[in-house]
């Protein structure tokens, strides 16, 4: 197999109020943070006031190593790394889908994005209701969990 090399873009940087990963809660629910956008990336935020949430892509910088079974918080036997949110990986992207609170310029105001202070930012997408909301999903080992409470 052909092994790909890619070229990444860092489009700006988390301003959070968590320091450290021990400080992120696991769901992250009114927490604001900023997204400051780089200057040059900045135009690319046209018509972002017209969303109420939006999908962000981040580098897990201080993440380290992996494994490819995974002990989590909400069961006893180990599961599939893909099957879990482990920022622990071979490729350390975040994911979160934030409600955006307010455009001010390059700096976005976020609510509920669990990424430590200084995360790179590697992109940024709308979410859009039409397509992202998946009605008929279901969310394999975990429905036989309480995820309440986190």
């Amino acid at each position: 197999m052909k092994k790909i090399s890619v070229d990444l873009r860092i489009i700006g940087v988390v301003h959070s109020p968590y320091k450290i990963t021990k400080d992120v809660p696991r769901r992250c629910k009114k927490e604001i943070s900023e997204i400051e956008i780089y200057k040059e990336y900045e135009q690319g935020l046209k018509d972002i006031e017209g969303f109420t949430h939006i999908h962000i892509l981040y580098w897990l910088h201080k993440s380290t190593g992996y494994s490819l079974h995974v002990n989590t918080p909400w069961d006893d036997s180990p599961r599939g790394l893909f099957t879990t949110r482990s920022p622990h990986r071979p490729n350390p992207i975040g994911h979160t889908t934030v409600e955006l609170v307010e455009r001010k310029g390059n700096i976005l105001k976020v609510k509920g994005l669990d990424a430590i202070d200084d995360t790179p930012v590697m992109d940024i997408k709308p979410y859009v209701k039409k397509f992202d909301m998946k009605t008929h999903a279901v969310s394999g080992w975990l429905e036989k969990t309480d995820l309440k409470g986190d």
